[in-house]
Order: C-alpha cells, then structure tokens, then sequence
C-alpha cells in the first residue's frame, strides 16, 4: 500500500510541477502579456495546490485530481488548436489529464484500503 501512495504524490506532483514550468516558460518564450501569463500560472498553481491537498487529504484530493482530469480532458479537447492533428490532440489530452486522473484513483484506492 505504500507503494501506491508513494506513486500517487509521484505522480501528482511531477503532472502538477511539469505544466507550471511550462505554462511559466511558455509565457516566457513567446512574450505573452503579463496578464495572459498570470492567468497560466495561476492554472499552474492550481494543479500544485491540487496535488499537496491529496498529500494531506486522500481522499478528498483524489476525488478533486480525479474532477480536475476529467475537466482538463473535456476542455482542452473542445479548446485544442483546430489546426493540430487528431494524434496530436488526443496525446496532448492524454497527457494533460491522464496524471491526474490515475493519481486521484490511487489517492483514493490508498485511502480506502487504511485500517480504520
């Protein structure tokens, strides 16, 4: 069991770390206006307090990792650049809400499985 909880903050954690960087580098490398990249990053921060919620709290940050992969998912494949191939959008999609959504199932298996 502590293997799981282990990959689910592993996991968590790197979703929630890689999309801030690169919503911060991003920003940075095609010189979005400040407004624009605050937003970004605040999306960024979001996913980091996402992840140190199911840290503290299993079971309600799983089911809040489980939520936010499930809505990233639809919303980017409605928002993706139409222009993008199909492969493209789908591994994009994939890999924007993948993470959260196996992590949240774990958070929440593990804190299922605790004595009582």
């Amino acid at each position: 069991m502590l293997r799981t909880v282990l990959l689910a903050r592993t996991l968590a954690m790197l979703w929630a770390g890689f999309w801030l960087l690169f919503f911060i580098v991003e920003s940075l490398a095609w010189n979005t206006p400040l407004l624009v990249m605050a937003s970004w990053t605040g999306v960024g921060l979001l996913f980091v307090l996402l992840a140190a919620v199911a840290w503290r709290w299993e079971e309600t940050g799983g089911l809040l990792l489980v939520a936010a992969g499930a809505l990233a998912g639809v919303a980017y494949s409605i928002w993706a650049p139409t222009h993008l191939p199909a492969m493209a959008r789908a591994a994009t999609t994939l890999v924007f809400s993948g993470p959260p959504l196996l992590a949240g199932i774990l958070f929440f298996l593990h804190h299922r499985h605790l004595p009582r």
